[in-house]
């Protein structure tokens, strides 16, 4: 069997507990060196490691011994140097489809995309490059070899949309048309900016415009690339439902004979919409990972949440994301936790009107709406950070809320910030939110997701009645959204507690919400808060406005969109049935 050891030195900074670690391994013991070090660093030689997982036991962050299955006995793709990251296969992009990757973060999504696209050279596990020519050869007799052999021959040009929009303005100083013109290719400035919503934004500086102003911008540039190969590494982030659809309708709409299109994408309902084709990609997080044959879209999705590949007979999780055709509402109780009563805000030239609405204990009310419309503000409202223009708001409790704009300037330790939820909520919140490896780490040390994790565990580890959450599960991937959604709704029964959650994800919100409120109106100018309804008033309140359709996966109980036009959607739309529930 082959072993696959992976150590990250930055996570073994003291050189006593290195030598420890070295000096408990029975190989070294018997004389032959399994560990070693180079410089400061500690490795393993993996040929010689038996898997005993005592290295891996005295320190599980920064050590992980993995036995790979049979089928990965040939050497990785890429591997990270000595002891690094390994990836096995890749994705194969194909002229007339979008290929959707799909799996979970820290698991080589962007490192297979960067090599398709030509910006990392792979390695085959060795200390030097792999060529071209080598590249070829392994791939010898499937569609990645035909891929590989025009990139080799200056026929493939690739445009990539990279993940971290947020970088934009660090590597780029000037006004957002300065940025499109420069990259313009194709002569359609104007056009692809009236496309994405951009018009008004022209002017701006982009370090004055918001994360999903700055998402759409990467977007458009990238379609303003004269490429054959398009690239999007998460096209959803910042992004509200409206605008996720617009832009899963573009991307689906670049692919021709001549075009390929390779999209890594979380959000399942945005996927399954653009997506002909999907790789899924599994293994162990910041260990390795290997890419699957590729599937149709709507069954790739189905075997993910499955969890199960038949084709390859691999398990790569132990349970079965299931979806419920109808929300549960059984728990909720039948008497009001708390209520408001109708009120207004006007914040400069916009104004929010809020209808009355109740919560009742143990629920679970999603929220709904374009950006700029108010979600955030009726939030805030709730929570006390900012009172209403006229109207008595009547909330009488006590709230746990957080923010959407997370701040992470403290070098205060996560154990620290989480001490209430270490002390009274280990099994509810540290262990399934994967924050026990967080916990030795300061907050102004963690990426966007860890940060995401803390701060959700921060919020409901609080003594609350209402716990208030602005878009949990940004920088989430698919898994750690469902995971914080049953968390979520574990926490409601167990506490008799209500919580009030805003999202974008319909399919998060789908598997979350017994209740939804929809936000109307005009960005920027107006918002009408509206609701609690019943999940299937509320969502075919909100699909109406859209002007899409949904329907149950017949096989995963999973929402789906209907495509427009499709017989389905004009029956549903005959019968003002927007989404079945």
């Amino acid at each position: 069997m082959k072993r696959l050891a992976v150590i990250d030195n930055t996570k073994l900074k003291d050189m006593s507990k290195k030598v420890y670690i070295q000096g408990l391994c029975p190989v070294n013991r018997a004389g032959k060196e399994c560990m070693y070090f180079e410089g400061s660093k500690l490795l393993i030689a993996e040929p010689l490691c038996i898997g005993c997982g005592i290295c891996s036991n005295v320190a599980p962050e920064a050590i992980k011994i993995i036995n790979l299955p049979d089928t990965l006995a040939q050497d990785p793709i890429h591997r990270y140097g000595k002891n690094g990251f390994a990836l096995y296969n890749l994705p194969t992009p194909l002229f007339g489809k979008v290929v959707g990757i799909l799996g979970v973060n820290g698991i080589g999504k962007s490192t297979a995309i960067q090599i398709i696209a030509g910006i990392l050279k792979p390695s085959f596990g060795k200390e030097k490059e792999a060529s071209m020519h080598d590249l070829i050869q392994h791939f010898k007799g499937t569609e990645t070899q035909a891929y590989f052999e025009k990139m080799k021959s200056g026929s493939i040009k690739v445009a990539y949309k990279p993940q971290h929009v947020d970088l934009i303005p660090k590597q780029f100083s000037g006004k957002v048309i300065e940025l499109l013109k420069k990259v313009d290719e194709v002569g359609t400035m104007e056009a692809v900016a009236a496309q994405f919503e951009l018009t008004h934004l022209l002017e701006r500086e982009l370090g004055q415009i918001s994360g999903g102003e700055l998402q759409r911008v990467a977007i458009a540039a990238t379609f303003l690339k004269k490429a054959n190969v398009y690239i999007f590494d998460e096209i959803t982030s910042y992004l509200d439902i409206s605008q996720r659809l617009k832009v899963a309708k573009a991307i689906r709409g670049l692919a021709t004979p001549d075009v390929a299109v390779v999209v890594i994408e979380h959000d399942l309902i945005a996927l399954d919409y653009m997506a002909d084709l999907i790789h899924l990609m599994y293994g162990t997080q910041k260990a390795f990972g290997v890419v699957s044959q590729v599937k149709p879209a709507k069954y790739g999705i189905n075997v993910f949440l499955e969890g199960y590949l038949k084709e390859e007979n691999v398990r790569f999780r132990d349970s079965h994301i299931k979806f419920s055709v109808r929300a549960p509402i059984k728990s909720i109780g039948i008497h009001t936790l708390t209520e408001w009563h109708s009120f207004e805000k006007v914040q400069g030239d916009f104004t929010l009107h809020a209808e009355g609405g109740k919560i009742r204990p143990n629920e679970r009310i999603g929220v709904l709406g374009e950006n700029g419309i108010g979600k955030t503000t009726f939030v805030k409202i709730l929570a006390g950070v900012e009172k209403a223009t006229s109207g008595e708001l009547g909330v009488k409790l006590k709230v746990s809320y957080k923010p959407q704009y997370l701040e992470a300037d403290s070098d205060e330790l996560v154990m620290s910030a989480l001490h209430e939820a270490v002390k009274k909520y280990d099994a509810e919140l540290i262990r399934p939110l994967g924050l026990k490896d967080l916990l030795l780490k300061k907050l102004n040390e963690l990426s966007g997701g860890e940060l995401q994790r803390v701060a959700i565990a921060q919020c409901l580890s609080q003594p609350a009645d209402l716990f208030l959450l602005d878009e949990p599960s940004a920088y989430l991937d698919v898994e750690q959204r469902l995971a914080v959604s049953k968390i979520i709704s574990n926490l409601a029964e167990l506490r008799h507690i209500a919580v009030l959650v805003v999202d974008h994800d319909l399919l998060f919100l789908d598997y979350l919400a017994d209740r939804l409120m929809v936000f109307t109106g005009k960005s920027g100018r107006e918002g009408k808060a509206q609701g609690p309804f019943d999940l299937e008033t509320g969502m075919n309140t909100l699909l109406s406005s859209l002007g899409i359709t949904m329907r149950r996966d017949e096989s995963s109980k999973r929402p789906r969109i209907n495509k427009l036009g499709s017989v389905k959607d004009r029956e549903q739309k005959e019968k003002n049935k927007y989404y079945y529930g």
